[in-house]
C-alpha cells in the first residue's frame, strides 16, 4: 500500500505534544489517495456506536460486547476527528484489496447475561456503528427489534452477528463502501436462542460472529468519489436541496429590494424636496416648523450608552461573518476535502484563531472613532464576548459526555490545544488588531453636529416600540433562509448566505427611517436588535424542532443540542447584528448628507 500524498504526525495518540503535531492537528486534512497492490491489506477501523435518533450521543465501539483485538491500537486523529466525536481504533476484520471472502469467521464470544442485556438494550435504543475503510464511513445497526401485535404482544431482538461488505473501486483506489444484513438472520438475544453456528453453554449465550467481502469495479474516479458518498445517506435523507424555497428567498430579496429603493426612496425624495427649500432662518427655524427626521439632526449622531459593548458585539459580529464567508469560499474552491472526518471544524478552528485580529480592529476602531476611552477593557471584552459563553456551554456539555462515557467528551490533550490555540494564537491577534485599530481610527464624520442638550424624544406609538421592531426584523430574516435543509451544494450555502445578510439590511434601513420619522434618535441599538433577534427566532424553532420534528431524548442529547443551539443562535444574532448596524449608518448618513443645512 503506498499514498500519493502522505500527511501523518500523532495529534491524540502521541505522549507528548511537539510543535508539528499542532500544526498537523489544526491544519485540516487534504485530500490524498491510498493506493493499493492486489492482496493488500485494506485497514477497517472501528469508530463509535450510539442511539440513531439521538447523533451526537456516541460511544466507543468496544464498550459493547462486541470482536476486539487482544491490544486495542487507535489511530492517530485530526482535532477536527477529536471534535466530531470519532475514537478510530484498529479492528479485527481481514480485508486485503480486490479478493472477495465468504463468511469468515471473526471471533466466537460467550457472552454473559449482564453483557446480553447491555446488547439488548442498545438494540432497542437502535444503536448504530460506524466504521471507517479508507476515509469513507460506514454505517449499519447493531442489531434488529420487531414489535407486532397486541393481544398477545411480541417483542423480538436480535444481533447481527453476520456483515457482508460491499467495496467498489477503481484501479488501485477504494471509491466506495458499505454494509448491509440481506439474507441474513439475526442471533435472539434471549436465554435458548441459538442457531446455524451458535450454542448455548453454561456460562451464557456463544454467538459467532462471521464477515464476508465482496470487491466491485466502479467507473468513478477516485476524485470524484466524494460524490458517491454525497449520494449516500444512512441517516434521515434532509439534504436535498428546496429549489423552490430558493427561489421564494429571492424574490423575497427582490421585493424588499424594491421596497428600500423605490418606495424609501420616494419618500425621501419628497422629505428632500420639503426640507431644502431657501431659507434665511436657518437650521434653527426649521425646527421650529417642521417635524420628522429632519429635525432631530442635532442629536441623531449622539454617541449610545454601552459604547464599549456595543462596539464588542460589532467587532465578534465582523469576526463571524469573515468566519462563515472564509470557510464557504474555501469549500467553493476545493481547498480541502469537505466530506472527510472533521476538515470542517479543523478550518473553523484555525479561522477563528486567525480573525481574532478582525474583531479586534473592528471593535477598538470604532470605539475610538466614538470617543471611548477605556480601549484596553473594550479589548477584553471582545475576546470575552463570544470565548466565555462558548467556554461555559463547552464546559457543560463536556462534563455531561464524560459523565456518560460518551466519546463526544474530550480528552485532556485536545483541551489543552484548544486553550493554547486562543491563548496563543486568539486572544494575542485580538490585542494587536485592537491596537492597530485604536492608532489607525479617523474621526467619526458625522454630517451634523451634536448639540450638547439632548431633545426630548415625543411618546410613541406601540408599532414603533423596541420589541416590534425586534419582531419584525427577526421573523422576515428567519423566514427567508432558514428550514429544515441542510445545504451541501457550496454556491447555494453561499447564496442563501447573501440573501440572508442582504434582508437583514434591507429591514435594518427600513426600520431605522420609520424610527426616526418619529423624532426618535435611539438608533444605535435599536438597529442591532432589530435584525439581531433573528438568533431569538432560531433557538425557539430548536425548540419546536426538538419537540416535534425529532426523535431526540436523554439527558446527553438535551444538553448538546440546546446548549449549541443557543450559542448558533447568537452567533447570527451577532452577525446579522453587525449588518443591520452598518447598513442604518451608511443610511442615516447618506440622508443627513443629502440635506442643505447650515
Amino acid at each position: 500500500m503506498t499514498a500519493r500524498l502522505e500527511c501523518s504526525g500523532p495529534c491524540v495518540a502521541g505522549r507528548s505534544m511537539r510543535l508539528c503535531v499542532l500544526v498537523l492537528c489544526l491544519l485540516p486534512h487534504f485530500g490524498w489517495a491510498l493506493s493499493y497492490k492486489q492482496g493488500d491489506p485494506v485497514i477497517l477501523y472501528v469508530n463509535k456506536v450510539g442511539p440513531y435518533h439521538n447523533p451526537q450521543e456516541t460511544y466507543h465501539y468496544y464498550t459493547l460486547p462486541v470482536c476486539r483485538p487482544k491490544e486495542v491500537h487507535h489511530k492517530a486523529l485530526s482535532l477536527g476527528e477529536v471534535l466530531d466525536g470519532d475514537r478510530m481504533a484498529e479492528s479485527l476484520y481481514n480485508i486485503r484489496f480486490k479478493e472477495n471472502t465468504e463468511r469468515q469467521t471473526l471471533c466466537k464470544l460467550t457472552l454473559s447475561e449482564k453483557e446480553v442485556d447491555q446488547l439488548r438494550e442498545a438494540i432497542e435504543e437502535l444503536y448504530y456503528f460506524e466504521f471507517v475503510l479508507d476515509d469513507i464511513p460506514i454505517w449499519g445497526f447493531v442489531g434488529y427489534m420487531e414489535e407486532s401485535g397486541f393481544l398477545p404482544h411480541s417483542h423480538k431482538v436480535g444481533l447481527w452477528t453476520h456483515l457482508d461488505f460491499n467495496i467498489e473501486y477503481n484501479g488501485d483506489s477504494v471509491i466506495f463502501a458499505n454494509v448491509s444484513v440481506k439474507d441474513v438472520k439475526p442471533e435472539p438475544l434471549e436465554e435458548g436462542g441459538g442457531g446455524a453456528g451458535h450454542g448455548v453453554s453454561s456460562g451464557g449465550l456463544t454467538v459467532t460472529h462471521t464477515y464476508s467481502v465482496r470487491w466491485f469495479e466502479s467507473t468513478l474516479p477516485h476524485s470524484r468519489r466524494a460524490e458517491r458518498l454525497r449520494d449516500y445517506s444512512f441517516f434521515p435523507k434532509t439534504l436535498e436541496i428546496h429549489w423552490l424555497s430558493i427561489i421564494n428567498s429571492l424574490v423575497l430579496v427582490v421585493l424588499l429590494l424594491g421596497f428600500v429603493i423605490i418606495i424609501l426612496m420616494r419618500v425621501l425624495k419628497n422629505d428632500f424636496a420639503r426640507y431644502n427649500v431657501e431659507e434665511d432662518g436657518g437650521c434653527d427655524d426649521l425646527d421650529q416648523g417642521d417635524n420628522g427626521w429632519k429635525i432631530i439632526h442635532t442629536d441623531v449622531f449622539r454617541f449610545p450608552p454601552y459604547k464599549s459593548l456595543l462596539c464588542a458585539v460589532l467587532g465578534v459580529g465582523a469576526q463571524f461573518l469573515t468566519l462563515a464567508t472564509g470557510i464557504i469560499v474555501m469549500a467553493l474552491l476545493g481547498m480541502f476535502n469537505v466530506h472527510r472526518h472533521g476538515a470542517i471544524n479543523s478550518a473553523a478552528i484555525v479561522l477563528y484563531a486567525l480573525t481574532s485580529c478582525v474583531s479586534g480592529y473592528c471593535s477598538c476602531s470604532f470605539y475610538t472613532q466614538i470617543q471611548g476611552q477605556r480601549w484596553v477593557w473594550n479589548i477584553i471584552l471582545t475576546s470575552a464576548l463570544f470565548s466565555a459563553p462558548l467556554f461555559f456551554t463547552w464546559s457543560v456539555v463536556n462534563s455531561v459526555h464524560w459523565w456518560s462515557g460518551s466519546t463526544q467528551a474530550l480528552p485532556a490533550t485536545t483541551v489543552l490545544l484548544l486553550l493554547g490555540a486562543w491563548v496563543l494564537v486568539g486572544f494575542p491577534l485580538t490585542v494587536i488588531g485592537g491596537i492597530v485599530g485604536k492608532n489607525r481610527a479617523g474621526n467619526f464624520q458625522a454630517p451634523c453636529r451634536t448639540r450638547n442638550i439632548a431633545r426630548q424624544i415625543p411618546q410613541q406609538p406601540w408599532y414603533k416600540h423596541t420589541a416590534v421592531h425586534m419582531a419584525i426584523g427577526g421573523f422576515l430574516p428567519f423566514s427567508t433562509a432558514w428550514g429544515r435543509e441542510h445545504y451541501t451544494l457550496y454556491g447555494i450555502l453561499l447564496c442563501v448566505f447573501a440573501i440572508l445578510l442582504s434582508v437583514g439590511a434591507c429591514i435594518s434601513v427600513a426600520l431605522t427611517y420609520f424610527l426616526l420619522s418619529g423624532e426618535d434618535y435611539r438608533w444605535w441599538w435599536r438597529s442591532v436588535l432589530s435584525t439581531g433577534s433573528t438568533g431569538i427566532f432560531i433557538f425557539v424553532y430548536s425548540l419546536f424542532y426538538y419537540h416535534n420534528r425529532s426523535n431526540m431524548s436523554g439527558l446527553v442529547q438535551s444538553i448538546e443540542f440546546f446548549g449549541y443551539s443557543l450559542l448558533t443562535a447568537f452567533v447570527f444574532s451577532l452577525m446579522l447584528g453587525t449588518v443591520s448596524f452598518w447598513a442604518s449608518l451608511a443610511f442615516i448618513r447618506y440622508i443627513y448628507r443629502s440635506l442643505k443645512m447650515d
